[in-house]
């Protein structure tokens, strides 16, 4: 006599392990839904413009219609003689704020590390955290009346009897402003993690290099700096992969024609030749290929950092 499973066996049946993972998870999963949105829509989604590179696109046939023409928009980029100056100008400006903007949250973590008074450390995170909530127009305009010809620099320079700068319009001062006030408004922002990972070591490591006579220097140098040294790496890396993703839009509120020569990058290339001259696919193709070095250059550091290291990001 044949085995018959009844309609309430299979109702009683469990529900399988994902099932159960997923109900148990599903607040989290609620949580994680905003995100997971934003990079759908905002992140993946347009990459199907990216064809776009590989065809001369009229707006009026659309996507699809338009002909394709190979790489014929990546070719043309290098035959620009614009081209050198603005990959020189975006490797400059992305290695200068990579190298000097790399070091000073870790110097101001190690600092704020070594304050023992509660009040007056809380004080300097704040005052110190403060510039990265102050959104990018609004930090451009208190550079730019900072640094006009009647702002305090030059009524400062004025007083010691030098002759006034217009540093908005010297090509020469563009890289220091732009980097210097990116210093201004990250570095507090980019100690909270070193101060974390500071957070995570023994103190028993300090009692013990306390009672072998060691100096403060050296319990920084010896105990702070290696729990530092896995961050570092991993930041390290992530800064390498945005080398070439200067901020678009503090350099189009800083420069004009006078610093094209310094200040002219890819992304502001990329606009004036999308969106002002309505070239698209020129405009996809230099996004792309730029997009592809940043990448290659991540994998590259990733990949000599797991060589010579335990950290990596993968």
């Amino acid at each position: 006599m044949k085995a018959t499973t009844s309609f309430p066996a299979l109702a009683r049946r469990k529900p399988s392990n994902l099932g159960r993972r997923l109900n148990k998870s599903k607040y989290l999963l609620l949580l994680f839904a905003p995100a997971f949105i934003y990079f759908v829509v905002f992140r993946y989604l347009p990459m199907f413009g990216v064809l776009i590179a590989f065809k001369d696109y009229n707006v009026f046939k659309g996507v699809w219609d338009s002909p394709w023409v190979g790489f014929k928009h990546f070719k043309m980029f290098f035959t620009m003689p614009e081209a050198w100056r603005i990959v020189r100008n975006t490797l400059l400006l992305g290695i200068y704020t990579t190298f000097f903007g790399f070091w000073p949250p870790i110097l101001l973590a190690l600092l704020l590390n070594e304050i023992r008074h509660g009040m007056y450390k809380r004080v300097v995170q704040t005052v110190s955290y403060l510039p990265h909530f102050i959104s990018t127009v609004t930090a451009v305009s208190m550079i730019t009346v900072a640094l006009s010809p009647d702002g305090f620099i030059n009524d400062f320079i004025k007083s010691i009897g030098v002759e006034p700068i217009n540093f908005l319009v010297k090509a020469e001062w563009f890289r220091t402003i732009y980097i210097g006030s990116g210093i201004w408004q990250t570095i507090g922002w980019g100690s909270i993690i070193y101060l974390a990972s500071l957070a995570g070591v023994d103190p028993v490591l300090y009692e013990a290099a306390e009672m072998d006579g060691a100096s403060r220097f050296r319990k920084i140098w010896h105990i702070n700096v290696p729990a530092m040294v896995p961050t570092i790496v991993i930041i390290l890396i992530l800064d390498v992969g945005r080398l070439l993703e200067i901020g678009f839009e503090k350099v189009y509120l800083l420069y004009n024609p006078a610093v094209y020569s310094t200040a002219d990058i890819i992304p502001t290339f990329v606009y004036r030749t999308g969106i002002e001259g309505g070239r698209f696919s020129l405009a996809t193709s230099i996004d792309i290929y730029f997009g592809v070095i940043g990448i290659i250059m991540m994998y590259t550091v990733n990949y000599i950092s797991r060589k010579v290291s335990d950290t990596s990001l993968w």
